[in-house]
């Protein structure tokens, strides 16, 4: 299951300089329970701080050469628009919930869902692959303690919590072998400014709807499976599921 990391400009709380993101080093010790060689993306001037990634897990980061304060959602979008139209597309676009020191919104993940049209699922703290083919299974924190689980079609862009496992050891090794693409953007901000036609009179494509989702069972401990766009069948076996679970049975039933 191919991942992606999102890594931002994050800044040390004290002498702001450029450091790795604790919420992003999470998101890469979860990309690599799932995947052998998990990459990193970052939209920015430099590697500086981002490319720490590397010695806790990453295979490789990708650095889209950007301006200072230029908006990194159009060129991480066309980058990855290309890269889900390949065999070995990125299954799971992982960020953490929002930067750390920088000049962050938190909108950046949401604003990239939107851009690609795929679902997003805030707050992971635990992911493993689905049953079935192209599926995630993700423990979602929720208020209180409470936490859910959620099973979503993949592709999918997933933010991380605090809560998520810690970062794997650093290995100093580990990143200076780890490889480092420095990549021009100026086209693919062209194209996505324009866009995505260069003519600046915006792009018109079809609607796609967005997932449905199906919530089931309920523990103790407040939390809940949630399903999205589940097969048919799936669906019904889930609602029969659920009725029984909660007493009510179907009209005419008398057992019991």
């Amino acid at each position: 299951m191919k991942t992606v990391v999102l890594l931002s400009d994050a800044r040390h709380a004290i002498s702001g300089r450029a450091t790795l993101s604790g919420l992003e080093a999470r998101a890469i010790s979860l990309a690599a329970a799932l995947d052998p060689a998990p990459r990193g993306l970052h939209a920015g001037g430099g590697a500086e701080g981002v490319s720490a990634g590397l010695g806790h897990g990453l295979q490789g980061l990708d650095v889209l050469d950007l301006p200072e304060g230029a908006d990194p959602v159009p060129a991480l979008a066309a980058h990855l628009q290309a890269a889900l139209g390949k065999n070995d597309a990125p299954g799971i676009v992982l960020a953490g919930r929002r930067g750390e020191g920088g000049l962050e919104t938190g909108l950046v993940p949401y604003l990239l869902a939107d851009a690609l049209g795929l679902p997003i699922l805030a707050d992971a703290v635990a992911l493993r692959q689905g049953e079935a083919a192209g599926t995630l299974v993700v423990d979602q924190a929720m208020q209180k303690g409470a936490r859910r689980r959620v099973t979503i079609r993949l592709p999918a862009v997933v933010t991380v919590h605090p809560l998520a496992p810690p970062p794997r050891p650093f290995a100093y090794a580990k990143m200076r072998r780890g490889e480092i693409r420095f990549l021009p953007t100026a086209e693919a901000i062209g194209d996505t400014a324009g866009g995505g036609n260069g003519s600046g009179s915006g792009e018109e494509r079809p609607h796609r709807a967005r997932p449905k989702l199906m919530r089931t069972g309920g523990t103790a401990a407040g939390a809940h499976n949630l399903h999205v766009g589940p097969e048919p069948e799936e669906a019904a076996r889930l609602i029969l599921d659920y009725l029984e679970a909660n007493g009510i049975r179907r009209y005419g039933d008398t057992r019991g």
